[in-house]
């Protein structure tokens, strides 16, 4: 089912206040500058639901957006490199981490790849906590119109060569551009799916 409808609902940093509720919520996170605002407006078929920039480390709150009245996209802070203070490093971590520990209308991460890239530390240390915090999630690569098909290929399976020094059993994936909005119908429907076992 394609998105038909994504309105803002609110920014915060502190869990205790995002929505009340049941409604399902799918966050979305990874390192600074791996496309996330840009993916999240092609999903939702907008240009500037959430915030776009140059400069990494744009998004600095909790972002709630409600997804065809029925399920919540949570967009979250980067992780990594941003241009702030070790402070305010320190308070984005806390509240992530509190929002991942604390909130239970989770149901699933989606952690953002930039498939050019070799897997770098930080993104399998976030993998890592988590596995160890029994968080369910999937790895979404974003980029992908930036490299050849037979590259994508290649990068994937060099991607799961080093996480199988990690884990026994590898989380789903998916390939995306939101530039050629390729990869995004699968995403969705996984979504769909998920909500439609909760009902």
């Amino acid at each position: 089912m394609p998105i038909r409808s994504a309105t803002f609902v609110m920014s915060n940093s502190d869990v205790s206040k995002c929505p009340k509720g049941t409604l399902p919520e799918y966050a979305f996170i990874g390192r600074s500058n791996v496309g996330k605002s840009s993916l999240i407006n092609a999903l939702c078929n907008q240009k500037h639901l959430a915030k776009t920039s140059a400069r990494p480390g744009k998004t600095q709150l909790i972002n709630h957006f409600l997804i065809n009245d029925n399920w919540h996209l949570v967009d979250l802070p980067g992780y990594g490199y941003a241009r702030v203070s070790k402070s305010q490093k320190k308070v984005f971590q806390k509240f992530i981490t509190q929002y991942f520990k604390q909130r239970k209308q989770l149901i699933c991460a989606f952690i953002l790849i930039d498939i050019r890239h070799e897997p770098q530390p930080i993104d399998r240390e976030f993998m890592k906590w988590m596995g160890t915090a029994e968080i369910p999630f999937q790895i979404v690569f974003t980029k992908a119109d930036k490299i050849s098909p037979k590259t994508i290929q290649s990068k994937i399976e060099d991607y799961f060569k080093v996480l199988a020094e990690d884990w026994a059993f590898f989380p789903e994936y998916y390939v995306t551009s939101a530039e050629k909005r390729t990869g995004l119908e699968p995403l969705v429907s996984y979504i769909e799916q998920l909500n439609k076992t909760l009902r």
